[in-house]
């Protein structure tokens, strides 16, 4: 998908979000400040079937990549949804760490979502079905066509963390001119 032409600037901070898989982690880059949002890319790192360390390197590198190309200001992940699968859950745990050590090495803030937060900021309900959240992030990237299922989920922890973070920012000035000080 193409990436739009406008220019960044410093007041439209730019997020990685991650949504991390022992052999599939998907990314996604958006730019955004109030109603404003740019895609920037989004993708997929996949590590095949080979030993997990090995696996770990590899999403590490592939999530090093990503943050040397678009320099993002702040990485977004997706915390850890406990499964029947013990197994299943402590690798994914490992390759949210991964990515999590990729983002820290290079001093970006870390920010952590729910699939529940993920889902409700998107959608208004923390129950929806993923082909509803697919259909906000094309709708509210300007988006056409069908996007990987990893690289989609990505791009809406992207969008989760720049409505959190415009919710904050509000939140902090409201407080802020209740009691007479600025933000």
């Amino acid at each position: 998908m193409p990436t739009s032409t406008r220019t960044r600037t410093p007041d439209m901070p730019r997020v990685l979000g991650i949504d991390p898989g022992s052999r599939a982690t998907g990314f996604g880059v958006v730019d955004g400040e109030g109603a404003q949002l740019v895609y920037r890319g989004s993708g997929v790192i996949r590590t095949g079937s080979g030993d997990l360390p090995e696996r770990l390197r590899q999403i590490f590198e592939g999530v090093s990549a990503v943050i040397a190309e678009q320099t993002p200001d702040y990485l977004a992940v997706e915390q850890v949804f406990v499964q029947r699968n013990v197994s299943t859950a402590l690798k994914l745990g490992q390759a949210r760490g991964t990515a999590i050590c990729a983002g820290a090495i290079r001093g970006l803030p870390i920010h952590e979502y729910s699939p529940r937060a993920v889902k409700l900021a998107l959608t208004g309900t923390g129950t929806a079905a993923k082909d509803q959240v697919q259909m906000m992030v094309r709708h509210l990237l300007g988006l056409h066509g069908q996007l990987q299922e990893d690289a989609s989920d990505a791009l809406a922890i992207a969008l989760c963390h720049l409505q959190q973070s415009r919710l904050g920012i509000r939140t902090q000035t409201a407080l802020a001119s209740q009691w007479g000080r600025k933000s």
